[in-house]
C-alpha cells in the first residue's frame, strides 16, 4: 500500500503515523520528545523515530514510503527546510529536513533494501522530505479535513505546552514573510508578568497554556503532580482556587484572541491542544470573556478543533503527498 511517514514533534512528546492519500491513519505511534536530556538528544530520537516507522512500513507494506513529513515547534523556513528557533526544544538554525533525508536513505548493512530500499518504490531518487511548523501543520489537517472544513478564513490555536496559531485563507496556512506568522503565544499580554522562552516577559503563552495553568494550579493546589487537567476538573468540581487559575488564564487568552479578530478578523476561531480538551468548561467562559472584549470587532465563531492530537500528524502526512503531487506537476 502506498504511504508516507509523518511526524509530529511536540514540548513533551512525539506523534508518528504512516498515512494513505486519502488522509487515513494507518499506524500510529508515541514516544517521549526527552527535551529534559538536551537538543541533541531531541534531535536523535526525531531521527531514529522516522527511521522506525520507514522501517515499520517497509514491513506491513513491503514498499518503501514515497515521501516523508515532519511538524516541529518554534519558527522555521519552510522553503530551506531548517528548524530555526524553539523556546521549548533549545534548537536554533537546525537543518532538519536534510538530516532526516540522510537518515531515511541510510540502510544498514545485509538490510534488503541497502543500496536503494531509502528511495521511493519504483522510483530511483531520494525519498522527499518536507519540513512544517507544528500548529501551521495541524491548521493545515483541520482546514482541509478538519473543523476549518469549507471556511474561508479561520484561525487555529493549539493551547499545549506552548500557544501558537495557524491563519487558513482559502485552503492555505498563511506562514508569512519571514516563517512567523500566526505565533499568537509570544504577543505580550502582561508586560510585567513570567519570562518566556522567547525573551519577552508576559506571553500569552507563560498565561494560558496548558503548562501555565499546570504550574499556576500546582503552586495554588499545593500539589507539585497536579497539572492543567486536575484544574479543570477541580473548576468543574467548585474549587475556588482552581476557579481562579482557571479565570486568570481565560482573561489572557481571550485578550490575546482579540487581537487576532482586530488584526485578521477570521470567520471562525478553532482551539485544539490539550487545554480544548477541557471542552465547555473552556469554552463557556471564554466565548462570555471575548463577548465582553468586543467593540467594533464581530466576533468568531469559536468551535473544538475535531482531529484532536492527530491534527500534527495528519498535516505533516498531507504535507507529504502534497509535495509528491507538485513533483509530478512540476
Amino acid at each position: 500500500m502506498k504511504h508516507v511517514i509523518a511526524l509530529d514533534v511536540g514540548g513533551t512528546g512525539m506523534k508518528a503515523a504512516l498515512v494513505a492519500q486519502d488522509g487515513t491513519l494507518l499506524h500510529v505511534e508515541r514516544r517521549p520528545t526527552g527535551r529534559e536530556q538536551g537538543t541533541d538528544a531531541v534531535v536523535a530520537g526525531i531521527l531514529d523515530f522516522a527511521a522506525h516507522l520507514r522501517d515499520e512500513g517497509l514491513r506491513r507494506y513491503g514498499t518503501a514510503a514515497a515521501a516523508a513529513g515532519v511538524a516541529v515547534p518554534g519558527t522555521i523556513d519552510e522553503e530551506q527546510g531548517i528548524a530555526l528557533f524553539s523556546a521549548n526544544l533549545g534548537w536554533r538554525d537546525l537543518p532538519l529536513r536534510r538530516l532526516l533525508g540522510e537518515r531515511l536513505n541510510q540502510w544498514p548493512e545485509g538490510h534488503p533494501n541497502k543500496g536503494g530500499g531509502g528511495r521511493r518504490a519504483g522510483h530511483g531518487e531520494p525519498l522527499p522530505v518536507v519540513l512544517g511548523h507544528d500548529v501551521r501543520t495541524g491548521a493545515f489537517a483541520e482546514g482541509r479535513i478538519g473543523a476549518g472544513k469549507g471556511a474561508d478564513r479561520f484561525f487555529f490555536v493549539a493551547l499545549g505546552t506552548g500557544i501558537a496559531g495557524g491563519y487558513g485563507i482559502g485552503g492555505r496556512i498563511d506562514a508569512g514573510a519571514h516563517g512567523n506568522a500566526g505565533e499568537i503565544g509570544h504577543i505580550v499580554i502582561r508586560p510585567d508578568g513570567p519570562p518566556c522562552g522567547c525573551g519577552a516577559h508576559g506571553c500569552l503563552e507563560t498565561l494560558a497554556s496548558a503548562a501555565a495553568v499546570t504550574r499556576a494550579w500546582a503552586e495554588a493546589s499545593g500539589d507539585p503532580d497536579a497539572d492543567a487537567a486536575d484544574c479543570a476538573r477541580a473548576v468543574e468540581a467548585g474549587d475556588k482556587r482552581a476557579q481562579q487559575v482557571w479565570a486568570d488564564a481565560i482573561a489572557a487568552l481571550a485578550d490575546g484572541l482579540i487581537v487576532v479578530q482586530s488584526l485578521l478578523d477570521p470567520r471562525t476561531v478553532i482551539l485544539g491542544g490539550g487545554l480544548a480538551e477541557a471542552g465547555e468548561t473552556l469554552f463557556t467562559p471564554l466565548r462570555a470573556a471575548l463577548q465582553e472584549r468586543i467593540t467594533f470587532q464581530v466576533p468568531p465563531t469559536l468551535v473544538p478543533a475535531m482531529l484532536k492530537d492527530t491534527a500534527g500528524c495528519l498535516g505533516a502526512g498531507l504535507l507529504a503527498w502534497d509535495l509528491l503531487s507538485l513533483e509530478v506537476t512540476a
